[in-house]
This record gives structure tokens, sequence and C-alpha cells, in this order.
């Protein structure tokens, strides 16, 4: 047995351990904690995990979560801008500051903005509040509208009610009654994302990473008073100025007056006509006649001059081109020269080799 290998005993009782408290524990760690705390076995996480394996025992572990169905929005809620509102809040850790927006989700303008020390219903009130002026409905702030949910009455069977859908998440502000009575008093409807599920404010968190993102300087402010006039100057050029990809590239504000359309179009329209003035009339179709190579790449310099001056119609096609009488021309190609003679060296290192390899001749007389 190795020095310091684990005891039969003690194997023995990890998996008495295992099979007593594996559905519990689920977790060799906490079996290994368990069998100290039983005072059954002592032994690490990963000696555990390894008798265990050994004796092809496998852990349950722990069953995943059972997804929650997302809830659909109300079939009043139109898919058109000025209907649907997304609103959440954001830190600024350097001015000790929070900052709840309101966004419209489907022309993804920003309406308002409101930063605060804390999350509570009052700053949402104040940022809905802005948002409604800012969008043209501050009928819906009438002072006898919001007095109603106050008093505990909600009319029934008014077309008035609700003319807008907040989405949001589930934190204590958002669902406080406070919160609800506001929404109420202002004809807006409620509506949760589910818990643990932050694709539900996607479009709201989204925003908030570009702003950061695109603005670093807004995480750098230490001064609350600065802080909380920049998002006022920044609505202006993220509303009009910048592009927004999840709209087709165009402006905010241009989707959500209702100019979105017609600049897409445009656009569309624009590449159309730029590709239709790049396309070049084709050439008219012209038969293809596969002539001979030029003999220059593909014969020998002295087959190439011969055939340039015995061709029919050439100077030359009379006449003799080589030899004595040729007449003088600059395409004859230069004669070759003769092989130079082998030196001295040369010559004896010949002499010996057929001195080696050839029978000498017999000697007279023989």
């Amino acid at each position: 047995m190795p020095l310091h290998a684990l005891l039969d005993w003690e194997k023995d009782a990890i998996v008495k351990v295992a099979e007593d408290w594996g559905d519990i524990d689920r977790s060799h760690r906490k079996l290994a904690a368990r069998g100290s705390r039983l005072g059954l076995v002592h032994a690490s996480d990963s000696t555990c995990l390894r008798v265990l394996d050994a004796a092809g025992m496998r852990l349950p572990g722990t069953p995943p979560r059972e997804p929650r169905p997302a809830r659909p929005w109300p079939q009043w809620a139109e898919l058109i801008p000025g209907v649907i509102w997304i609103y959440d809040f954001t830190h600024f850790t350097a001015a000790k500051r929070c900052a709840v927006a309101v966004l419209d989700v489907i022309s993804r303008y920003w309406l308002a903005t409101c930063v605060s020390a804390g999350e509570s219903p009052a700053q949402i009130e104040v940022a809905f509040t802005r948002a409604l002026i800012a969008d043209g409905k501050e009928h819906l702030l009438d002072d006898d509208f919001l007095a109603e949910p106050r008093g505990g009455t909600i009319p029934d069977g008014d077309d008035r009610l609700p003319v807008l859908l907040a989405l949001s998440g589930n934190g204590p502000q958002m669902t406080s009654g406070a919160t609800a009575t506001f929404m109420a008093g202002a004809r807006i409807a409620q509506h949760s994302g589910r818990p643990g599920t932050p694709n539900d404010q996607a479009r709201i968190e989204s925003f908030f990473g570009h702003l950061k993102g695109e603005f670093p300087h807004l995480e750098k402010t230490r001064d609350p008073g600065e802080l909380e006039a920049e998002p006022d100057r920044l609505r202006t050029f993220y509303n009009t100025v910048r592009l927004h990809e999840g709209i087709g590239y165009v402006t905010p504000d241009d989707e959500h007056h209702g100019r979105g359309q017609a600049i897409r179009a445009a656009r569309r329209a624009g590449l159309n006509a730029a590709h239709q003035a790049r396309l070049r009339p084709a050439a008219p179709y012209e038969r293809i006649t596969h002539e001979p190579p030029p003999v220059a790449g593909y014969y020998t310099p002295e087959l190439a001059h011969f055939v340039r001056h015995t061709s029919p119609g050439s100077p030359a096609a009379d006449g003799p081109s080589c030899g004595p009488g040729a007449p003088a021309s600059a395409d004859r190609p230069p004669a070759r020269r003769a092989p130079p003679a082998p030196g001295p060296r040369r010559a004896r290192r010949r002499s010996a080799r057929g001195t080696g390899n050839r029978r000498s001749p017999p000697a007279a007389g023989c």
C-alpha cells in the first residue's frame, strides 16, 4: 500500500455518506463536510470526488429552474410610438447618485430622466411627469384624474383607461403602492418583467449601456449638480443627432414623429439608383478567333527567325534568310558561340579517364 494512501474503511465511509446524504447535499464538497460533521470520515473534497468516481457513483446535482413563460402585452397596446414605455434605474457611483430614465419602446425616444440620491416612488413619479409633458400628454396629469386613485375610486368603463403601458422590473420602488396609485391616476398600465430574466428589460439596459459607453465622463463626474444637468444636454443629441441601429439608422426623433419610414425608403431608393448608375452597357458580342501564340515564346530563336523570314508576305520570303548572301536583318538572332576549348587541367583529366577506361593498343611486333 502506498504511503499516506486512503484506508479501505475510509473509502467505505465516503460511499456510505454519499448513499445516505447524496440526495440532500448533491455536492462532493458538502459530502466531505457532512462526513466530518457526523464524525464518520475526514477527507478532502477532491478525495471524496475521486472515491465516488472510482465507485461509479454520480450525485444528482441541482435540477435546473423551469423557465417562466413571458407575460404577453395587453392587446390594446399597439406597436406604434407613444404607446409603450419602459423605465429603469441606473447608478453613478462617483457622484453617489442614481437616475431613472423613461424610454419609448418602439421609437427608442428618450423621454425624460430624474437624477436623485436614492430609488423611491417619488423619483418615478417625477420622471413620468416630465415624460408625459415632453410627449404632449400632460392632460393625463389632470388633478381630478390623479385624485380618483388616491381616494380609492377607479372608474369602470372609461375609454381613457389606460392609454399607456409602462414596462419595468420587479424592484420595490416599481411595485410599491404609491407607484401603482400614480400610474392608475395617469391612465398608465404597469407590466413587470419576469424575476431573474434581464432580457425582459433589454431595451432600457441597452440604452444605459450605450449611454455610459459613449459618454464615459458620466461615470467619472463627482459633482451631483453637474451630473443632474448632463442628461438634459445629452438627451437632445441622443434624440435628434445620433443614428440608432435598432430602428434602421434613423434618429429616435424621426421615428417618434413618423418620419423614419420615409427616410428608410428614400435611402433604399438612393441605393438602387446608385447601383443602376454603376452598371455599364454590355459590350457587343465578338467572335473569338484562336490565333497562334507568338512564336518567340514557344520556339527556339532559330526557328522563330526561320518562320518570320520565310512566311508568305514577308520581305525575306523571296531570298535566302540564312547563310552566305542572306540580307542583313536586325531580326536575325545572333550566331551561337562554339563551346570553349577544354583547359589543360580538363584535358589532363579526360586523358587520364580515357587511359584508365580503354585498353592500350598492342605494341608493334607482338
